[in-house]
């Protein structure tokens, strides 16, 4: 089994649904990794999957364990809120935590890295009642999000709140899931936080993407 392995653990955001093959952002994220160090390359293992919540998430686990990461991303907990009108949110919350602490507590320690979500999304006309329902969910997400990451020594990249969640180009046709350009920016923000981590990431067929 190699020493380099990175792990993307997650929803329909990290598996890349909508996009061909190679598109999604953790795959341009294991490509730039690859070409930054070439010598040693990094195998790549994605195990997110469409409509995964916190508890497929958390089930996956052990599964991401045995491989022995040295670089894991993990997003999740968005479907935990779109799935249901009355979502339990301090066990969404109680899951976060089981996963950042796992992940954080394997021997050796991988680099974990995490994202926010879009609060609200422009291009899939909801009505104002579910938009604020599901708008108050995914904050909940985010701040347990940021407030875990804080206390575990995780990376965030914050996608809440970037200016290009306003320019439809970066949404697929479902106004939902993000577009190859989307993945492209969301790839620029992983390979950003992984450098300022120390990891060496090539990276230019995304940094010259706005």
């Amino acid at each position: 089994m190699p020493d380099r392995i990175y792990v993307a653990l997650g929803d329909s955001f990290s598996a890349g649904t909508g996009c061909g093959p190679g598109e999604a952002w953790a795959d341009l994220v294991a490509v730039a990794l690859k070409s930054g160090d070439p010598a040693e390359g990094r195998a790549y293992v994605n195990l997110a999957f469409d409509g995964a919540t916190s508890s497929d998430v958390l089930a996956s686990l052990e599964d991401a364990r045995r491989l022995r990461p040295d670089l894991v991303t993990v997003v999740c907990g968005a479907n935990d809120v779109l799935g249901s009108t009355r979502p339990d949110l301090e066990g969404v919350a109680a899951r976060l935590e089981s996963i950042f602490s796992t992940l954080t507590g394997l021997r050796p320690r991988p680099l974990v890295m995490t994202a926010t979500y879009p609060t609200a999304w422009g291009f899939v006309g909801l009505r104002p009642r579910t938009t604020a329902r599901i708008s108050a969910g995914i904050e909940f997400v985010n701040d347990t999000i940021r407030d875990l990451a804080d206390r575990y020594g995780i990376r965030v990249v914050e996608v809440s709140g970037h200016p290009g969640l306003a320019d439809p180009v970066n949404f697929a046709a479902d106004g939902l899931h993000p577009s190859p350009a989307g993945h492209r920016r969301a790839a620029r923000g992983f390979i950003e936080e992984l450098r300022n981590a120390g990891f060496e990431a090539a990276g230019e067929e995304v940094a010259c993407t706005s």
